[in-house]
């Protein structure tokens, strides 16, 4: 049995979702100086911790599959929100570095979980509008980021007014809870789907998420620090290589339903490639600090729809043929949630690559991902609606409501 849910109000509490989690995620990561010199973490200190909350993240994310086939991906998702909103108070406030390795933990298995489902969640509504939704809503996460920056710039050098925006930030998700308009299924039978999805195709998709997220971890781990040590940039202003990248990004993603619905995924992905690896050109030949700038907020409107399109083409190939909602609907949830471990395979490559090959200097570091990023030219064609290895649009269940558009889109 299902709880219909008007299909704006339901968007509305996904999104809301995806703000939550890009609110504190992007909180959290700009005050990692902070919990650095209080705890007196070495570089090789905090990196281990980011991998350890990484890894869980992975793990999280691999029991979401299970339990939103028995719970379902809402309650999953609203219970993860929650859980994740606690992070900013708690680790905060922790008395010892022990405790704040215990929290940060929890924190990333919290965050796997909220990945997962949030993505569920977006990809089930998208099947419901039968038309591109997912960048928006990634979107929506890119503005909880800004947000959370902007918190914690703004409360810098400021230990009470701190406190302040870790209220605020939890307070975000706690109020997620009275949002309850999510679109709810009782779980069907346990999908023996998966291991009759078309995995080639899959991994062609899951490929160019790993490029994304190397792209994106370059961009927002190392730009800072490459202001910093290329330039004389002011100590107060090499925050512009990530603020500039998130802004940008997060405006082609609110506008990136409207791209894909005119020009189609695989143009708009292969534009973005082409524009991402010349922004890149720009920050490894910039010969000033705001010509980096530029190119990095260039990049940030590049490589801005990858990740929602690369969930949305999973979602359709995922989904089967002849099966009823029910079915399809944890089929679809399960595949999601092992999809999304291309997330942390490419942030862990994306953090660790630049930053050994940039040893010496970090623009052969942006050099890397300059050239990795024009994989996506060729993955591209993996997110045409319709696969010639797959029936015709007018006998899949995913692809039938939009038929003709899809169609036209192959075109």
């Amino acid at each position: 049995m299902s709880v219909t849910v008007p299909l704006a109000r339901a968007r509305r509490a996904v999104a809301a979702a995806f703000f939550c989690q890009g609110l504190v995620f992007i909180h959290l990561t700009t005050r990692l100086p902070v919990f650095a010199r209080r705890w007196d973490l070495s570089e090789t200190e905090l990196s281990l911790l980011l991998l350890m909350m990484v890894l869980l993240a992975g793990l999280g994310s691999a029991l979401a599959e299970r339990r939103a086939a028995r719970r379902g991906s809402a309650e999953l998702l609203l219970g993860g929100v929650l859980a994740v909103g606690t992070a900013p108070l708690l680790l905060g406030g922790a008395p010892s570095g022990a405790v704040f390795a215990v929290v940060l933990a929890a924190y990333g298995l919290a965050l796997g979980m909220v990945d997962a489902s949030s993505n569920m969640q977006a990809v089930a509504l998208e099947h419901r509008y039968a038309r591109a939704i997912l960048p928006s809503f990634h979107g929506a996460w890119t503005l909880g980021g800004v947000v959370g920056a902007a918190l914690t710039l703004a409360t810098a050098g400021r230990p009470t007014a701190l406190v302040v925006a870790d209220a605020l930030v939890c307070a975000a998700p706690l109020l997620f809870l009275v949002a309850r308009f999510l679109p709810r299924e009782e779980a069907g039978p346990a999908p023996a789907a998966p291991d009759e999805v078309p995995w080639r195709p899959m991994l062609l998709v899951g490929l160019a998420l790993v490029v994304f997220y190397m792209v994106d971890t370059a961009a927002t781990t190392w730009g800072p620090t490459y202001l910093d040590r290329t330039f004389t940039t002011p100590s107060g202003l090499v925050a512009l290589a990530t603020f500039p990248y998130l802004l940008a990004s997060g405006l082609l993603r609110i506008v990136g339903d409207r791209l894909v619905t005119t020009y189609g995924a695989v143009v708009v992905l292969r534009v973005g490639a082409l524009l991402a690896s010349a922004a890149l050109a720009v920050v490894v030949l910039a010969p000033t600090w705001p010509v980096a700038v530029l190119g990095f907020t260039l990049l940030g409107a590049g490589v801005a729809v990858i990740a929602p399109l690369s969930f949305s083409a999973a979602a359709r190939i995922a989904g089967g043929d002849g099966l009823d909602t029910t079915v399809r609907r944890a089929r679809v949830d399960a595949v999601i949630a092992r999809f999304n471990q291309f997330n942390y395979v490419g942030a862990l490559l994306g953090a660790v690559l630049t930053g050994v090959v940039g040893a010496g200097s970090l623009r052969i570091g942006f050099a890397l991902p300059m050239v990795l990023v024009l994989a996506i030219l060729p993955l591209a064609r993996s997110f045409a609606p319709v696969s010639p290895r797959r029936p015709p649009a007018s006998s899949c269940p995913a692809a039938a409501p939009d038929g003709r558009a899809a169609r036209r889109r192959a075109r």
